[in-house]
This record gives structure tokens, C-alpha cells and sequence, in this order.
């Protein structure tokens, strides 16, 4: 059974916060493997996410995982996103679909966190 993968982001205006999506699951890809990993967007950028969901089936899938690329528990990932998968489940009834986990407190975020500040205080060399 093939599976996707639709990482959702926000969306922005701004290009390059869209790409920077698109090189996560560039690298999701890799590391996991998976044929099919799509990037699709909540607001303000295309794909969205049953668009997104629509470039999996085309590709095969019969399954597909939508994984939340949001750090918090708000509005989008509580009722937005539930209700993206609810339609799409009605749109594509032989296609299993099912809710990741968002983002949320994970200590490998505090360890990115941590090296992004040595990265600064080093370049202002507040040593």
C-alpha cells in the first residue's frame, strides 16, 4: 500500500518562508524514505491542502498522513486542519487518511533553539 506524506505549513507571503517547507520535506524525503511527500498550505500560499492531498492520490497513494508543521496547539491545528481532512476523507473515500502530530515541545527543538543562540553570540562575539 503506497503512503504519503502532506506536510501542512501556514503559508506566507513572503517566498522564501514557503521554500524553506519545501526543503524540509526535501529532507523528510530522504530521511524517511517515503516516494511521495507533498507540501501544502493553510493561508496566503498554493497549494492548499486539498490540493496538496489531490497531488498524493495522483501519484498513487492510498494512504496519506497529514502532518502538521505548526508549533502550537491553536485555531488551525485544533479546527482548520481537522476539518481539511474531513472534507477530504468525503472527496476520496478509498483513501485512508489520518492526523499526524503538530510540532508542539520537543527537546530536539530546545536543541535547535540552543544552537541558533551559540550560532549568534558567536557571530556578535559576545563571548
Amino acid at each position: 500500500m503506497k503512503t504519503a506524506i502532506l506536510l501542512m505549513a501556514h503559508g506566507s507571503r513572503i517566498p522564501e518562508a514557503n521554500s524553506a517547507v519545501d526543503e524540509i520535506a526535501a529532507m523528510v524525503k530522504h530521511m524517511t524514505g517515503y516516494d511521495i511527500v507533498e507540501v501544502a498550505f493553510r493561508e496566503q500560499h498554493s497549494p492548499n491542502i486539498q490540493k496538496g492531498i489531490d497531488a498524493c492520490v495522483a501519484q498513487g497513494a492510498q494512504r496519506i498522513l497529514l502532518m502538521p508543521y505548526f508549533l502550537y496547539m491553536g485555531a488551525h491545528v485544533l479546527e482548520d486542519l481537522p476539518a481539511e481532512l474531513e472534507e477530504a476523507k468525503m472527496r476520496y473515500p478509498n483513501v485512508e487518511m489520518a492526523m499526524g502530530k503538530h510540532l508542539g515541545v520537543h527537546k530536539r527543538l530546545a536543541e535547535v533553539v540552543v544552537e541558533r543562540i551559540a550560532e549568534t553570540l558567536s557571530e556578535k562575539r559576545w563571548h
